[in-house]
């Protein structure tokens, strides 16, 4: 080809070629100026998805006209080879920029990493910031930035290349392989691969997590992609590597790289913050505009910029002479150095940087039983305490839910034994000798607290206190105590109580700062079934939310500072992902305070209940991923076996015929209908509703459930079981759950709970609606009762009381109740033939039992010992199957408790 005139290029020399093709230098010969032509190879032209991906980049690459994107000037055939005419780039990639070091050295002469110098990175990351803004403002996806597909020219400018993976964001399909990007070299440098096959879609170490995953992707993939570019670009090392792709896909999707300051101490803090805000793994909480990273990028060029000339400044100052004597004609240096002196003041109060946020810079699982860990009803997860060498948490076993340890390096758990029922740790001790518990959880009772030592010890009696959850001080000398809505204070040893304040709803999960000036807890508001973070100053002063407008709604709780009191760390529940987050609490001199909570875990896996370790090094948590499998009891084999293929759903209730099932999948709480054998599946609701325990009208054609919006108090709702609007039946601002139908679906039962003013108390009763009129009234008698449930003849309706220690009866004839079993009860149905009620009890071990109507004989139908089950968003469920086997869901999530290790400036 040297030589030769293709359409009006003549090629002057071949610069380097690979799988895809050829690139060649040539000159325009109509406009006088030196092109690279690259050529598609007759092999790559005879493949389909090579061809696309050629064309492609030009149809990208050539809507664009920007200094920091590589031009393309034409596309044309020769001899049926395609080809294209692109700006002739003198320079290097970034990558062998990278790896010549912050002085330019040679590859071969300077081992180890290589970041480049801060004011070189910053020039060119504004610049390719800018190069993808101004790709996305057109509405294209790179989706294989790395750093060969960046060039750099001699002087200094950044160029984007090869758009061949680039898609228009309103595309929606996706692309089953991908190659390496292409690179325009120049003379003096090796030519990489043009291909290298077997990638998925971008080059795996600087894919996005929603990339690995084969998800979907906007310009946020971008974004991250940059961040690892960045990375490398500030330490000289790659930030996700490994031996494999698995390995790598790993990497992205669960584990932060370790912090650049770590690797370089001489980066600025702010770039470390712009890094991590890059690398997350959420897209929700990364930069979500490329045009936000470069205004960052482009204040931290100016801040370097300052500092550099506060700097001169103070070097200046200290060269200017000081004044012999004060004399009236000699002032000008004293008022020199003076201001001197104010400007270096102002400047290092301006322009005081911040301190490098909270990471987690690595992770290690702690247990390892597979057990459930935390309490069996509350609506929060159950606090880890340590003393240092050991962690104490609350278990699932065989006989229920108990006090369990584990040494902290890791290793096999072990009982920890108390009279309480379903107990569950407030605090340890402040010299970490003896564990504060109470066995009050969720909406039981207020329970008597028990002070149990450690290592060994019998239990005691903490005074007279009732309450559901409580706290030592920091001197050990007062105990803050949850009793309802109010915030109690007692002497250590349970005397002299005294209310505190009153809240607005249920305090949890109380905590004292380490000062001893402040309680911080979590405020439960039964209106909405939301979390959010409270404090009150120790004098009962300053009660206010601590993060208002932060969360909407708020879905925070569950804090506890670190040791030194420098940093508050918390879970945070954001788009059905739960995750560890921090606010720093104290400045430290030199350095701003930035009080904005700082995320420190990420990916698939959940992160709760967190505690610091008492030297404040690491954080222990509960990791979870939660997958349910929903089993029905085989009487012949004795078992639980899977049930609708197995699918993570609760609520689980059939059509009259039997022939179709309708359910709320766990753990995302969507509505969806199919067939008993699975087929024919339809959702039903779509986020951010939140629907639970549906039930079929006697037609069949109407679903009724209870749903919500976040933020808001559940109501009852109808939908058609073919789908379509959503229409809710009940308003204001009662909690209204759990509906029935009548046998001749002209009416809804279901139950209400309305809750004071300031959630001191709460009412619960059984309220039916006239579907025809739309007249709510209340059931008779009905007072203190829920879950109920109308018999298939429609004689009679069963419900079960508040305490959930009563089966109780309604006879629809006499207008009466009465008790038809005293026993603790869980989800009561009705039998398919409408003699029995099926329900569930943990009197002796946890069951499936069965009453018959006529002579209130109760009957064992299954065990449940031994069952691992998932909590959904009424706890454990159960229900019965179309031919009465009882219905349940088994946990086969993880959930075990981590070490994670912290990195707190």
């Amino acid at each position: 080809m040297i030589g030769k005139t293709v359409s009006h290029y003549r090629i002057l020399e071949k610069l380097g070629g690979g799988g895809m093709g050829v690139v060649y230098k040539a000159e325009d010969l109509t406009l006088g100026r030196l092109v690279a032509l690259k050529f598609l190879s007759e092999q790559m032209a005879a493949d389909r998805q090579g061809l696309e991906r050629f064309q492609r980049e030009a149809r990208a690459a050539s809507t664009l006209n920007h200094p920091n994107i590589c031009t393309i000037y034409e596309v044309g055939q020769h001899n049926g080879q395609p080809f294209m005419a692109m700006e002739l780039l003198e320079g290097q990639t970034l990558r062998y920029r990278i790896s010549l070091g912050p002085k330019g050295y040679a590859p071969s002469t300077q081992p180890g990493p290589r970041p480049l110098p801060v004011d070189e990175l910053l020039d060119l990351a504004v610049q390719i910031a800018d190069g993808l803004d101004a790709a996305h403002s057109k509405g294209i996806i790179h989706r294989d930035i790395k750093p060969t597909n960046i060039f750099i020219t001699p002087r200094g400018q950044a160029k984007i290349l090869d758009f061949g993976l680039a898609k228009l964001e309103p595309e929606a399909r996706q692309f089953a392989s991908s190659l390496e990007g292409s690179v325009l070299p120049t003379e003096g440098l090796a030519v990489e691969p043009l291909t290298s096959p077997g990638l998925a879609l971008g080059t795996v170490t600087y894919m996005s997590p929603e990339q690995a995953r084969g998800e979907p992707l906007d310009k946020r993939t971008d974004l991250f992609s940059f961040g690892a570019v960045l990375y490398e670009m500030a330490t000289g090392m790659q930030a996700f590597g490994g031996n494999t792709t698995a390995v790598i896909h790993e990497a992205i999707l669960n584990r932060m790289p370790t912090s650049p300051l770590r690797l370089n101490p001489e980066l600025p803090p702010q770039l470390e913050e712009i890094i991590n805000k890059s690398l997350e793994k959420d897209r929700s909480v990364r930069y979500q505009h490329a045009s936000e990273l470069r205004a960052d990028l482009k204040r931290l060029q100016r801040d370097v910029g300052l500092e550099r000339t506060a700097s001169s400044l103070t070097t200046l100052a200290s060269r200017l002479p000081a004044p012999v004597e004060a004399r009236p004609r000699r002032a000008w240096p004293v008022v020199t150095v003076a201001a001197a002196v104010a400007v270096i003041i102002a400047a290092a109060i301006l322009l005081r940087p911040s301190l490098p946020p909270p990471s987690v810079s690595g992770y290690a699982q702690v247990t390892h039983d597979g057990r459930i860990k935390g309490a069996s009803n509350s609506p929060l997860p159950s606090p880890l305490v340590t003393d240092g060498p050991r962690l104490y948490f609350t278990e699932q076993a065989e006989s229920g839910f108990g006090l369990a340890q584990v040494s902290a390096a890791g290793g096999e758990t072990a009982p920890l034994r108390t009279p309480l029922p379903f107990p569950q740790f407030g605090d340890i001790s402040p010299n970490r000798s003896e564990l504060l518990v109470t066995g009050a959880v969720g909406t039981e009772p207020e329970a008597p607290f028990l002070i149990l030592p450690i290592p060994a010890g019998e239990p005691h009696r903490l005074g007279g206190l009732l309450g559901h959850d409580a706290t030592w001080s920091p001197d050990g000398t007062q105990i803050a105590y949850a009793n309802g809505p109010d915030l109690m204070l007692a002497r250590a040893d349970g005397n002299e109580s005294r209310k505190l304040v009153t809240t607005s709803g249920r305090p949890w999960w109380l905590r004292w700062s380490p000062d001893g000036s402040r309680l911080r807890f979590t405020l439960y508001d039964p209106k909405t079934s939301s979390f959010a973070l409270w404090e009150v100053s120790a004098d009962a002063t300053n009660l206010h939310p601590l993060l208002p407008g932060w969360n909407s709604p708020p879905a925070e709780c569950c804090g506890n500072w670190t040791p030194d009191g420098s940093y508050f760390v918390f879970q945070s529940t954001r788009e059905g992902r739960t995750a560890i987050w921090a606010v720093r609490e104290k400045s430290v001199l030199l350095h701003k305070l930035d009080r904005a909570p700082v995320n420190l875990t990420s990916g698939p896996m959940n992160f709760l209940a967190p505690v610091p370790s008492p030297d404040g090094k690491k954080i222990f948590a509960l990791g979870s991923q939660p997958r349910g499998e929903l089993v029905r009891y085989d009487a012949n084999m004795r078992q639980y076996l899977p049930f609708l293929s197995g699918i993570s759903a609760e609520g689980v209730t059939f059509s009259k015929d039997g022939q179709w099932a309708v359910y709320t999948s766990v753990p995302n709480g969507t509505l969806w209908r199919s067939k008993v054998d699975g087929s024919e599946r339809l959702q039903l609701t779509f986020a951010p509703m939140e629907a639970g325990l549906p039930r079929w009208s006697p037609s069949g054609r109407e679903i009724a459930f209870m749903g919500r919006t976040p933020g808001q108090s559940w109501k009852i709702c109808l939908v058609g079981s073919d789908g379509g609007a959503v229409q809710e039946l009940t308003s204001g601002q009662s909690n209204d759950a759990d509906p029935s139908w009548s046998p001749d679906g002209n009416t809804l039962i279901f139950g209400t709970l309305i809750v004071s003013q300031g959630g001191a108390s709460a009412t619960m009763a059984i309220h039916r609606l006239d579907l025809q009129t739309h007249q709510v009234s209340r059931l008779p008698g009905s007072e203190g009762l829920f879950s109920a449930r109308w018999s298939p003849d429609g004689r009679y309706i069963v419900a079960m009381s508040e305490d959930s220690q009563r089966l109780m009866l309604f006879d629809t004839t006499t207008q009466k109740w009465s008790e038809l079993a005293r026993v603790n009860v869980a989800f009561p149905d009705w039998s398919r033939d409408g003699k029995s009620v099926c329900f569930e009890s943990w009197n002796d071990e946890p069951a499936f039992f069965r009453i018959r109507i006529s002579d209130r004989a109760i009957q064992k139908v299954a065990t449940l010992k031994g069952l691992r089950r998932a909590a959904g968003t009424f706890g454990q469920w159960s229900g019965v199957a179309p031919d009465d086997a009882p219905l349940t869901l088994r946990d086969v999530g993880t959930q075990e408790i981590y070490a994670l290790d912290l990195q707190a400036p």
